[in-house]
């Protein structure tokens, strides 16, 4: 997930724009182009990736993973002897994510960020691109990051653009209630079980490093 929605984070509309079904139709209506329509993402994936300082044979989650671009460097960082797996709301997505022979390098589920199939503690990372302002409740899905990642795991969230360029290419402008701007994220994280530990907001990227209190 990346794109759908811009700059606005007031609590009311997202919900209202977010509820699953929604979300499905929006991105199932473009999973099969998805990745013509983002052909450049791939060194900042492998960047955030890289922020999450894995290490071979750890667990690691894809949450929103939409076509998996993300999966074959989270591969790379925990090697064969790690897992990977790649949870979405859109079946579409996972289906592009197998088709494009990702599935060799994490394993595509179709599931909600807020309940995923995933024991306490199992996993050691995180990484949630573009997908904090799909949620109908970001604090649900940040509580659900914490429940399923072990104390000292960490949590990306990333986004290929910065809020600034990205709100652009909407014709949004940033709001002070934009959940991702750090004075909004630094407490929600926190009350959620996360302590930031960096954020970057240019026009290169957007990436928040926070750890598993």
């Amino acid at each position: 997930m990346t794109e759908h929605g811009g700059g606005d984070s007031h609590p009311g509309r997202r919900r209202a724009r977010n509820d699953p079904a929604s979300v499905r139709k929006f991105f199932a209506a473009r999973a099969a182009g998805w990745d013509a329509k983002f052909p450049d993402d791939g060194p900042a994936f492998r960047a955030a990736v890289a922020a999450l300082r894995l290490r071979p044979g750890e667990v690691a989650l894809d949450v929103g993973s939409g076509t998996g671009r993300a999966l074959e460097p989270l591969r790379a960082a925990v090697d064969p002897s790690g897992a990977v797996l790649g949870f979405d709301l859109t079946p579409e997505m996972a289906v592009r994510a197998l088709r494009a022979g990702r599935g060799r390098a994490g394993l595509p589920v179709v599931a909600d960020a807020a309940r995923l199939p995933v024991r306490d503690a199992a996993a050691d990372a995180v990484l949630a691109a573009g997908l904090l302002t799909h949620l109908p409740d970001p604090a649900a899905g940040l509580r659900e990051f914490a429940r399923v990642v072990r104390p000292g795991g960490r949590l990306a969230v990333f986004h290929p653009v910065g809020r600034a360029v990205l709100a652009a290419r909407k014709g949004h402008v940033l709001r002070v209630d934009d959940l991702r701007a750090e004075e909004n994220l630094r407490p929600l994280l926190a009350a959620c079980g996360w302590r930031l530990e960096s954020l970057e907001d240019g026009d290169a990227r957007y990436l928040a490093v926070a750890l598993r209190a």
